[in-house]
């Protein structure tokens, strides 16, 4: 306790009740190419569904084999790490030309002058090409009569305005309401507006669509002019209570996003969000005290756009000095630009490594599981697995790669498949933190309704998941109890016996189709290319779990005094989880040495602490030998027990 210098009473506190934490060890990572998405991050999904949600679904050959080893692997587990990959072709669309915003935390680097750029789609892809931007800034532009005669004969989809309809405010989108009670009403979308003659006003034409047919001629009446989603808000824009608060008026913007092809949500010009009554105003808020300043708003909450210059769109104002907009034309912006990164059969080793570069550091994030994806091919296509070990996996050395060859090495090769497969085995850097299986199954794409081969790394990665649920991280993922693969309906590659022995002396685990019980990992190493304790995952699991958890534990030792009270509390926290382990079947026996004997007076004089801890690791059964014997009826069993 401290010193006191005058009398008194302290209380002091003193936690002893430290203790070896749990550790996770489900977390999957991956990077590859994907269709939409943040870029160069790292986002958790949970679920395929998230997947589609986040990053789009596979689209022909950009990513399938990227796209199902994360679906795959979703498939076991429900943390995986996604980095999605692109490269320097990529582009967002934009209302007038395509921009490269690569995640959220981009976009305040991006400065888009306003020649027409109001939005930009969220992410890169050719998918934001779908995407259109409406903004209703105004009451006339929200509902306006024209006050001019439209004549529009029987049946027919044009017509000649008596008035300069551009000069009315009436834009291509717009809805135009003509007729009344006694002649009838139709309800007209603009399509296009044509100038005929620039010197008269009457010689404007317009095409439209019209919403009914049968309808009666309709000649010299007053038309109104409707905003497109006027029915999707309450009312036309106005002044929000925040702004008139503050002596203001006019603030309101009205702002729809939809799906003008059809390939977000499969049907043309479905609507996807609706901002109603955002502001101008700068600083304008909510009646909660959030931001309500219609480019804040959209960057936050859209799932699609980005609000970027507003000049000329809407003038951004302070609160006090708002002022209502004039005009009628409400804004109608088309997203082009947008450009998909190179497929995963072509994008660059380089690209593809900086995405899992994300991964390299533990203090950033904690991952157990990464899986290659689809191997680079060509002829460097051991560089990716490569990569992952040298730079990620042996620098961590709490995470496990999950490798499957090249597809060309097992589909359509029939007979070289085992000189392949142990080519490609051969280029890999021996480790015992990877795992490389046998190849590639064939499994349904219920996106694209066709068959696909996908490599099975994903699944290999998923079982290790799964044996952690049903049992332990140091139980082996390969066998009949907890190794069967899901989704396929057959292998690439379904190895006999005297190829799984050619196999799995090069430390490849076959992936085995048995009649009647299912296809199985048949193997456990790792790549490590010798005998070892470590050739084997489950033991290599067992020591990240040991190591991971123990080092956290530990870390409250650091400037301690290194003396027998600190030596025999770090025993006493290290052995009581080690027995668990052993309860646990983990571990055959352990033994914790921490004393004067490794501690002696040099170790702490250079301020340092050691504690040593000797491990027997559980063993796998990898073969099995029965013996049969037959005996003669008069022979006791004593007699030959053991003898054979």
């Amino acid at each position: 306790m401290p010193f006191q210098v005058s009398p008194g009473v302290n209380v002091s506190e003193v936690d002893l009740s430290t203790v070896v934490p749990a550790v996770s060890t489900t977390e999957g990572a991956i990077a590859g190419v994907f269709k939409w998405g943040p870029a160069k991050t790292r986002v958790l999904v949970d679920s395929e569904e998230t997947l589609v949600a986040r990053f789009g679904k596979p689209k022909g050959d950009l990513n399938p084999e990227t796209f199902f080893t994360a679906a795959n692997f979703l498939a076991y587990g429900n943390k995986l790490y996604v980095s999605r990959v692109i490269d320097s072709s990529s582009l967002n669309a934009g209302s007038n030309s395509g921009v490269l915003i690569e995640n959220e935390d981009k976009i305040a680097d991006v400065t888009i002058s306003d020649a027409g750029n109001h939005f930009v789609a969220k992410y890169p892809g050719s998918l934001g090409d779908s995407l259109k931007v409406s903004v209703c800034k105004t009451a006339d532009e929200y509902e306006k009569d024209l006050g001019a005669d439209i004549s529009i004969a029987s049946g027919a989809n044009s017509g000649t305005a008596s008035a300069d309809l551009i000069a009315l405010g009436l834009g291509v989108g717009d809805i135009l309401k003509v007729g009344n009670s006694t002649t009838g009403v139709q309800y007209l979308t603009v399509s296009t507006i044509t100038v005929t003659e620039d010197t008269n006003t009457t010689g404007r034409t317009f095409t439209t669509e019209q919403k009914y047919t049968g309808v009666r001629d309709i000649t010299s009446l007053n038309g109104v002019k409707l905003w497109n989603y006027h029915s999707l808000v309450n009312g036309a824009p106005g002044t929000s209570s925040y702004v008139e608060s503050k002596g203001g008026v006019g603030d309101e913007i009205h702002v729809v996003v939809i799906d003008e092809d059809g390939d977000i949500s499969g049907t043309k010009g479905t609507v996807i969000e609706v901002f109603e009554g955002v502001s101008r105003a700068t600083d304008a808020k909510t009646e909660s005290g959030e931001s309500n300043y219609w480019i804040d708003v959209i960057e936050k909450q859209s799932q699609w756009i980005y609000a970027k210059a507003a000049t000329g769109l809407a003038a951004n104002v302070l609160a006090a000095s708002s002022t209502a907009l004039s005009g009628s034309a409400a804004t109608y912006d088309s997203l082009t630009g947008g450009v998909d990164s190179a497929a995963e059969g072509s994008i660059s080793l380089a690209d593809i490594a900086d995405g899992y570069d994300l991964f390299k550091e533990p203090a950033d994030i904690d991952i157990s599981l990464i899986l290659q994806g689809k191997a680079i091919g060509g002829t460097n296509k051991n560089g990716l697995a490569n990569h992952i070990i040298d730079n990620i996996c042996e620098s961590r050395k709490d995470c496990i790669l999950f490798a499957s060859p090249d597809k060309a090495d097992v589909v359509n090769n029939i007979g070289s498949e085992i000189d392949d497969i142990i080519t490609f085995r051969n280029g890999l850097t021996n480790t015992s933190y990877a795992l490389l299986d046998s190849g590639y199954k064939y499994q349904y794409d219920k996106y694209d309704d066709v068959y696909r081969y996908l490599p099975l790394n994903g699944d290999i990665a998923g079982l290790a998941v799964r044996s952690d649920t049903l049992r332990d991280a140091w139980f082996s993922p390969a066998g009949y109890n907890r190794g069967a693969i899901k989704n396929l309906v057959k292998l690439a590659f379904n190895p006999k016996k005297g190829e799984r022995d050619s196999l799995y002396q090069k430390d490849i685990n076959p992936v085995v189709t048995f009649p009647g019980q299912g296809t199985i990992l048949f193997g456990d190493k790792t790549l490590l290319g010798k005998p070892s304790a470590f050739d084997r995952i489950n033991v290599r699991r067992l020591f990240i779990v040991l190591e991971k958890a123990i080092s956290t534990a530990s870390k409250f030792s650091l400037f301690e005094f290194n003396d027998s009270f600190t030596q025999s509390q770090f025993k006493n926290l290290v052995e009581p989880f080690l027995r668990d382990i052993q309860g646990r079947r983990g571990i055959v026996d352990f033994r914790v040495v921490c004393d004067d004997t490794n501690n002696t007076g040099e170790v702490i004089d250079r301020n340092e602490f050691v504690g040593d801890i000797y491990v027997k690791p559980s063993r796998s059964i990898n073969f099995i030998q029965l013996n049969f014997v037959a005996v003669r009826s008069g022979v006791e069993f004593s007699e030959v027990v053991g003898q054979f």
